[in-house]
């Protein structure tokens, strides 16, 4: 094999394992942004509970 083709070789090695890397980093960060918005949807699930108790509280009259 020649310095020419080994150097193709070689660099067609190194670009598909940065496309292999691009795409688990962009699956990832597609996890990573799905995470999120559940957090954020929870917190606004407790925020807007607790919300409620302060509009209407429990009752405490046992009835």
């Amino acid at each position: 094999m020649e310095p020419y083709e080994s150097a193709m070789a070689n660099a067609r090695e190194r670009i598909n394992r940065t496309e292999l890397a691009l795409e688990r980093s962009e699956e990832m960060l597609a996890e990573n942004i799905a995470l999120c918005s559940r957090i954020r949807a929870q917190r606004r699930l407790v925020e807007a509970a607790h919300r409620l108790v302060k509009i209407d509280p429990p009752s405490t009259d046992g009835g």
